[in-house]
């Protein structure tokens, strides 16, 4: 082991100060001896430039492999939530073409009764002239029954709303859920990344 300092200076420099050719050898071999023990000690929980280099490249390919499950982990969620919002998307469209289906089948059937009604009280009108109090009557019932078609159409058209609000909100949620695991993965790899350095 190389010394940092000369020893036979030491030597020269005790003999000069009053101590003994032998006293002083002595004290510089037990200072060789604790510089030897010190170094051994610092030496213990040091590191050599090969070891860290390994330690460093050990970490560097867990980084590597925590990257590729993250992107792997990425693009799988991304899949998975595209294929869900494909799925809202097409149950939302099948929906409300069932919806429309049924306004367009209501407003037939409630245009060809009114259209009904009208020819019957026309005719009634024309065969009996007092006829025309119940007309009035029939009138009434026809603004009613326009009354319920437009409560209907309100209905339904509140319906489509609350779906689509509910579609947005889904999304949302998606969109939540896939921050939150990205972020996960990240703090993970930073965990993992903190450790090993």
């Amino acid at each position: 082991r190389r010394l940092f300092f000369d020893t036979h200076a030491l030597v020269c420099l005790l003999e000069e100060n009053g101590f003994t050719t032998q006293q002083s050898e002595v004290i510089v071999s037990a200072l060789v001896k604790i510089m030897n023990t010190n170094l051994d000690m610092i030496y213990k929980d040091m590191v050599t430039k090969v070891q860290q280099e390994i330690a460093l490249q050990q970490v560097m390919s867990h980084i590597g492999g925590v990257k590729k499950d993250m992107i792997i982990l990425e693009k799988s969620e991304f899949s998975a939530l595209r294929s869900e919002n494909e799925k809202i998307k097409l149950e939302l469209q099948q929906i409300k073409k069932q919806v429309l289906d049924e306004i367009t089948k209501v407003r037939a059937d409630n245009k060809l009764n009114l259209n009904l009604e009208k020819s019957r009280v026309k005719e009634l009108v024309i065969t009996h002239p007092y006829a025309a109090i119940v007309q009035g009557t029939i009138f009434g019932l026809h603004a009613q029954q326009d009354r319920a078609l437009t409560q209907t159409d309100r209905k339904i058209d509140t319906e489509v709303a609350d779906l689509k609000t509910m579609l947005e909100s889904h999304k949302l949620d998606n969109i939540k859920y896939l921050a939150g695991s990205v972020f996960t993965c990240l703090t993970v790899a930073l965990g993992f990344y903190r450790l090993w350095i």
